[in-house]
């Protein structure tokens, strides 16, 4: 079982690899529905540009 269930359970997200840091929370939300926005190759393209290895980025924590 996923730590949170939801969107993670349904569609087996396992692996963060991308994030970003915002200065406020509002910024963020505006950010996330931006992105949501893009085709899936515009996404693709975005994590590549900072994790072409597509690793797994909460490794470690």
């Amino acid at each position: 079982m996923k730590l949170v269930p939801g969107f993670t359970e349904k569609y087996n997200v396992n692996k963060l690899v991308y994030f970003e840091e915002t200065q406020d929370i509002v910024a963020a939300v505006e950010r996330e529905k931006e992105i949501k926005k893009w085709r899936r190759e515009k996404k693709d393209a975005l994590v590549a540009g900072s994790n072409p290895e597509w690793k797994d980025l909460s490794e470690g924590w």
